[in-house]
């Protein structure tokens, strides 16, 4: 069986947890003796191998998509340069990691007129959420129901807009925006007040992929839930957690109550991380003996000004100190020297991998009660689950750890070794098999 994976990027690009689970994911599928290839947009076609797996690049338009296609998830350039790809590869099974104009309805179509079948993986709120965060006005867990006036109205507020203005341009109707689109203005206050037109489009497009793509992986559940809540037919649908790629052994050492309790932060560096809160938590409790180490990846402008702020607002306190990021590979290795891993997310994540390898590597987590971490995490079992937009509660969250001498004992015991990627990879054979009716020897 021969499976061409497209993820939104790939290395030597730097990578997130989309495409560390892509490539583990490709790697075990090549184990079991499936024919992989990565295909990932890129500034142009290009054709390599990444530690022995075979990678090709298709060229997207990048920035000079009109503003239309851009919502409309809709490049004809992407869709140009993937076609030789598909064509060339002749997979059997075509899996979509991501949902973006260059990975795109337009690709699922190229493989309809080969026949080929065609998965799609849920990896990330931005494949339904035009904020990207599932928080409606950046505060309330949203249930993800797709409608244009009131996303419309979210995403402005999100770009700081006032909620007040926001909810009276989102509210327009759709065809206000059609027609300044057609009139060519975008920009400002033009792409402003054709949001809703914009929105509509991009979901629009969404409920397409839905419908078109044999087969859908909800990697937790409340995306599961999202997706059936948007028309998706539950009866090509599989809940399919991510899995972990390598086990890193007995932990080193753990906190015995004799020196500080060590905490680490593994993510990038982007408010959506959370990383600001928890640094806001250790400055108000200037005497609470707990280090942190930020391994802080950085991948923009925002990420870098963010370390930068933080750098200085830490300035004079030794307890918390920003590091390189580590290999991802590397990750359960160094979790193995750290008391707790804190996940301040901000937004509903899908996982995250971090927490697979911390329990890996027998580390309790400290993690928001939100989407799939609190999926994951059982509050005062094998960690706790704090109120995410809070400092104070990630405070008195650590604080307890320091205080209550029997509550880490505890957590460190509910802590059990967390699922396989060869276990993601089997199920995901499993998928395929179903879809296309091949024998794979496991």
């Amino acid at each position: 069986m021969k499976v061409v994976h497209v993820p939104f990027s790939f290395h030597p690009d730097p990578a997130g947890g989309t495409e560390v689970y892509v490539e583990a994911l490709a790697r075990y599928q090549q184990e079991m003796g499936l024919n992989v290839t990565v295909a990932a947009p890129g500034m142009k076609n290009d054709a390599y191998m990444h530690q022995g797996l075979a990678v090709r690049r298709y060229r997207v338009s990048g920035e000079k998509l009109a503003l239309r296609n851009l919502y409309a998830m809709d490049d004809p350039v992407a869709a140009d340069s993937f076609a030789p790809v598909l064509s060339e590869e002749a997979p059997d099974l075509l899996h979509l990691h991501a949902f973006t104009s260059g990975v795109s309805n337009q690709l699922v179509s190229l493989a309809k007129t080969y026949g080929i079948p065609v998965v799609f993986t849920y990896h990330t709120p931005t494949v339904s959420c035009q904020r990207g965060t599932l928080l409606y006005l950046g505060t309330e867990v949203c249930d993800g129901r797709l409608d244009a006036r009131r996303c419309a109205s979210c995403t402005l507020q999100g770009l700081g807009m006032s909620s007040s203005v926001s909810k009276i341009i989102g509210g327009l109707p759709a065809a206000i925006g059609e027609r300044i689109g057609h009139w060519g203005l975008s920009g400002g206050l033009w792409t402003a007040l054709q949001m809703t037109e914009l929105l509509r489009l991009r979901q629009q497009a969404f409920g397409e992929l839905l419908a078109e793509v044999d087969h859908i992986i909800a990697v937790c559940q409340w995306v599961f839930d999202l997706l059936i809540r948007n028309g998706a037919d539950p009866e090509k649908m599989t809940l399919s957690r991510q899995g972990l790629s390598s086990q890193p052994g007995p932990p080193l050492s753990k906190h015995k109550g004799d020196g500080p309790v060590r905490v680490a932060f593994f993510g990038r560096a982007s408010r959506v991380k959370g990383l600001d809160i928890l640094v806001d938590a250790l400055l108000r409790t200037p005497t609470l003996p707990v280090v942190l180490d930020a391994f802080a990846i950085v991948q923009d402008e925002e990420g870098k000004n963010l370390v930068e702020a933080l750098t200085r607002r830490c300035a004079g306190d030794s307890r918390i100190r920003f590091l390189p990021p580590v290999p991802a590979g590397d990750v359960p290795l160094a979790l193995q020297s750290y008391d707790l891993l804190a996940v301040p997310s901000q937004w509903l994540e899908t996982g995250p991998l971090v927490i697979y390898e911390a329990f890996a590597a027998g580390v309790p987590v400290i993690g928001s009660d939100l989407g799939g971490i609190a999926e994951l995490v059982r509050h005062e079992r094998n960690g706790l689950l704090v109120r995410p937009d809070s400092p104070e509660a990630w405070a008195r969250a650590l604080s307890r750890v320091v205080n209550e001498p029997d509550l880490y004992t505890r957590l460190r015991s509910g802590v059990e070794p967390p699922r396989t990627m060869r276990s993601a990879a089997e199920e995901m054979v499993a998928v395929y098999q179903k879809r296309i009716g091949a024998r794979v020897l496991a």
